[in-house]
């Protein structure tokens, strides 16, 4: 095993973005303004950040056999990702999200998983000698949960550290999750998984109690503006954040997951890189669009 290598599991996708002053609700058409299409995907995101903040980091993924796919793999090539195990689906077209953002950074998603929902345990069974070489193996939720739950449990077999970030939140089997070492739910997400509603660092601090006795030892709920609430065994940490302007909140928390693995990969303490992992995330939010936003490890000590 090593320690400092990184290995994410998870999606890739094309994301089209449209800016504009609100929201619509249901029925409503909204005069947009600015459209981007860029990379993007929970898994393609926090890979890419784990590779710009100097992580070592290979990426297990799926993408059609269409431009999209292709663009994507040389854009991870670019990024200095270990692409050995993308996988190319023949029958099914790459991932694309369609994500419009108000102007408080407010964003609604939807996602066409497209191949990335063809990720399979077969394709997990392929790269067996690169998961249990690393030290971290980093999961999100929009890839099939079966074929997640099956590289959690290689992996903890192995003595891998599991990190699983629920999203978008959805069930989990309590065989699922004591594979996992660290989870790390956004506010909606742990109130999900605890039944606690959240309005503050008190309600986490109960949310993360509920969490971690389905299992999991240490539990980080992302509250955004807010910070972090960190349980760790007994403890619990709150680790608020500077007070910043948000401009898009897009990858927020897959810069933040990202930048905690790097962190912990170098030795850092649990805490220590929820700090590391909160600075990334606030210099994400102050930028538009996705991963066009996640920083370089440099604008972190600027």
């Amino acid at each position: 095993m090593n320690s400092k290598k990184i290995v994410v599991v998870g999606s890739s996708n094309t994301d089209m973005v449209v800016k504009a002053d609100r929201l619509p609700v249901p029925g409503e058409t909204v005069l947009g303004g600015n459209f981007m299409m860029n990379p993007g995907g929970k898994g393609a995101n926090q890979a890419v950040t784990i590779a710009r903040l100097g992580g070592d980091v290979s990426f297990i993924t799926k993408t059609g056999n269409d431009l999209f796919g292709k663009q994507s793999i040389e854009m991870f090539n670019q990024e200095n990702i270990h692409t050995d195990y993308v996988f190319s689906d023949a029958n099914n077209p790459s991932g694309v999200a369609l994500i419009m953002v108000d102007e408080n950074g407010e964003n609604c998603i939807v996602v066409a998983s497209g191949a990335n929902g063809t990720l399979s345990p077969a394709d997990i069974d392929k790269a067996r000698s690169l998961i249990e070489c690393a030290g971290v193996l980093l999961m999100q939720l929009e890839v099939p949960v079966n074929t997640l739950e099956y590289a959690a449990k290689f992996a903890f077999e192995k003595g891998v550290q599991v990190i699983l970030n629920p999203a978008p939140a959805a069930f989990l089997s309590d065989s699922f999750l004591k594979c996992v070492s660290i989870i790390v739910p956004n506010k909606t997400e742990a109130e999900v998984l605890s039944g606690v509603k959240i309005d503050g660092w008190d309600t986490a601090r109960r949310a993360a109690k509920m969490i971690s006795d389905k299992g999991i030892e240490n539990v980080i709920v992302t509250l955004g503006s807010e910070g972090a609430l960190i349980k760790e065994g007994e403890n619990f940490y709150e680790v608020p954040v500077e007070k910043i302007k948000a401009v898009d909140t897009t990858a927020a928390g897959d810069t933040f997951c990202g930048a905690l693995c790097v962190a912990l990969s170098e030795g850092k303490s649990l805490l220590e890189a929820v700090k590391f992992a909160n600075k990334a995330a606030g210099i994400t939010v102050t930028r538009a669009g996705a991963m066009s936003s996640i920083p370089y490890r440099n604008e972190l000590f600027l």
